[in-house]
């Protein structure tokens, strides 16, 4: 077992930052990292597996996701719908989530009801998927069936993200789908796909468990032994490489959407993966661009041209490449076209007018807020030494993203934009309500988007009624 007491602080005169905190490794391969904050008497327990939808191949995506659902159902010891029961039982709260790189179980609970919430989540971990049946998993693939009808077929602009991502990443790119995955593949899914993904990457040497809040070690570690320690080790899994990409041409798309009532532009530009320096300076790029009324998206797109009433623009960096999206919802009636020369002239301007040191010194002040109130609770802090440890490698990161962030130059910020955005292709999407085709951006392809048919769909059939 190796242990290690670690204090993560930036080492520097502007703040005395740190969070105190120890990691260590059970004999599986499990990651353990405590934190000690006796603020309030509750504890978060969480649990970060390093898969994501990115671990899918094509055919088979969404997998992630639906797992994410079946963890919630029952284990070898936990009975059907029970974990939710338990927990809320005992005055917490739990949930979990899927995003393209990772997996995330929590439990925030009374001290007195920590031992419950590693019970539970020990049990998933290393019990759970001989409980599942033809029954169980049926259920959640309707589930998710009918998620991606709420929140993607039926909502406006719900099919952007799919758009964007078909068409900003090639075939077979672990990107090029949503989280939710294709809902053929879904439905054509069975039990053993489910339980060789579960065997693959489920396993405590792909996961990191984080305790913060109050707590004794010396109660705490033994509990840690006694429920994780005996859940064997699965096969090595490697963390996936890089896979940055370029446009060949600039692809413009549009889609006629039943439930929008104004038209909505997306531009986005290929950037570059997490933890690079790149990475922070395009965050600092998109804020001078369209964070505030000073900035130049804001200044011509809705002060000047009065096209919008607000400007929404990021840099969302992953584990395998990244984007800076810019995300425009026009007003009524306004032709996206416009919206899209606004843009190209908002650059135009920040070019020649530039920012200043106290411009860059505000957004960085901004970034900084922001990443402090990312670790604001007991359960954000556990959140973010659980993704610092299985995404970059260690705890650590927490600190030197902060100092990373901190010395960001106007350099670093000029070069970012010269080699991501100017001039560069990008891929542009128009939903537009239907009937209003005359404010698609010019030079625009029909997205092609197959809608379901609301009155044919279908529902996985459930033939086992075991419980």
């Amino acid at each position: 077992m190796v242990i290690s007491f670690v204090s993560c602080s930036t080492g520097n005169q502007q703040s005395d930052f740190s969070v105190p905190y120890e990691k260590y490794e059970l004999s599986n391969g499990l990651t353990v990292i405590l934190n000690q904050d006796r603020s309030d008497p509750i504890t978060s327990l969480v649990i970060v597996y390093h898969v994501g939808s990115n671990r899918e191949v094509p055919g088979k995506t969404g997998f992630a996701h639906l797992f994410e659902h079946m963890m919630f159902q029952r284990s070898e010891n936990v009975e059907e719908d029970q974990f939710f029961k338990y927990i809320e039982g005992a005055g917490g709260n739990l949930n979990g989530g899927t995003s393209f790189d990772q997996t995330v179980y929590f439990e925030v609970v009374p001290k007195n009801a920590l031992e419950l919430a590693m019970w539970l989540e020990s049990d998933r971990m290393g019990y759970m998927i001989n409980t599942v049946t033809p029954r169980s998993f049926a259920l959640q693939q309707n589930v998710v069936q009918n998620e991606k009808r709420q929140y993607v077929d039926n909502m406006p602009y719900g099919f952007t993200d799919y758009v964007i991502s078909k068409n900003l990443y090639p075939s077979g790119h672990p990107y090029n789908w949503d989280v939710i995955g294709e809902m053929e593949d879904i439905e054509n899914a069975t039990i053993d796909d489910v339980k060789e993904f579960h065997r693959k990457f489920y396993v405590p040497n792909n996961a990191t468990l984080v305790v913060s809040g109050d707590f004794k070690k010396s109660k705490v570690k033994p509990l840690i032994e006694k429920y994780f320690g005996e859940i064997p080790a699965g096969n090595e899994v490697n963390d996936p490489e890089p896979a940055n990409i370029t446009l060949n041409e600039i692809k413009k798309l549009y889609h006629e959407d039943s439930f929008a009532n104004a038209p909505q532009l997306n531009m986005v530009f290929p950037t570059c993966e997490n933890f690079t320096r790149d990475s922070y300076s395009l965050n600092v790029l998109a804020q001078l661009l369209g964070q505030g009324k000073k900035s130049p998206l804001y200044k011509v797109l809705v002060r000047e041209k009065q096209l919008t009433s607000g400007v929404t623009i990021n840099n969302q960096s992953l584990e395998l490449t990244g984007s800076l999206r810019i995300n425009i919802t026009a007003n009524p009636d306004i032709s996206l076209a416009d919206v899209e020369k606004g843009i190209f002239e908002a650059f135009s301007k920040f070019e020649s007018d530039g920012f200043d040191d106290n411009d860059l010194e505000r957004i960085k002040a901004k970034l900084e807020t922001d990443f402090y109130n990312s670790i604001s609770s007991i359960l954000y802090k556990s959140f973010m030494l659980g993704y610092y440890n299985e995404m970059a490698g260690s705890p650590d990161y927490l600190t030197r993203e902060l100092e990373t962030i901190r010395g960001i130059t106007t350099e670093d910020v000029w070069d970012v934009y010269n080699r991501y955005i100017k001039g560069k292709n990008y891929v542009a999407t128009s939903f537009v309500p239907r009937g209003q085709l005359n404010l698609v951006a010019e030079g625009s392809a029909d997205a092609a988007i197959i809608e379901e048919d609301i009155t044919q769909a279908t529902q996985m059939e459930i033939t086992d009624t075991s419980v």
